[in-house]
């Protein structure tokens, strides 16, 4: 069972939410945007960038346009189903961004590394985009990257 799967919470309340948890928290900027597969949340706190990927799901997903017992549902129905989906990944990301930024208030973990993988660089790509790769290459070599890879 999915957090929240049935959640009757608007895409747009579960956004503002996080605004404002984002605001209560400090941040100095918010920012979103979306698009047919995915929506974005970015943000600046604690003089880093940070960006949130949501992948949304697909309106063409069979788990939309048909029920359980494989009958082809009306389109109307099937708009409903995806946004229910969209609903449930809205309230999922703002009790992630909540829960991050409270065990950061309670002295339980540090803001770079509750945010790590999502901290943008200078190249506008996040840490975790950067450092997969990596991680993959040297599980599947089992050899660390070198650490100054340019000399050799």
């Amino acid at each position: 069972m999915a957090y929240a799967e049935n959640t009757s919470v608007s895409t747009d309340k579960s956004r503002a939410e996080i605004e404002r948890t984002l605001q209560r928290y400090g941040a100095d900027q918010f920012m979103y945007g979306w698009d047919q597969d995915k929506a974005v949340v970015g943000f600046r706190m604690a003089k880093r960038q940070i960006r949130f990927l949501l992948p949304m799901p697909d309106k063409r997903d069979r788990k939309f346009t048909h029920t359980p017992t494989g009958k082809l549902r009306k389109e109307t129905a099937a708009f409903t189903e995806w946004e229910q989906a969209c609903r449930q990944k809205w309230r999922a990301l703002s009790l992630v961004i909540k829960a991050k930024l409270e065990a950061v208030e309670a002295g339980i973990a540090v803001f770079e590394d509750e945010f790590m993988a999502n901290i943008v660089l200078p190249n506008g790509t996040t840490v975790s985009q950067f450092m997969l790769p990596q991680i993959a290459q040297a599980y599947e070599s089992g050899q660390m990257p070198k650490l100054l890879p340019d000399l050799g």
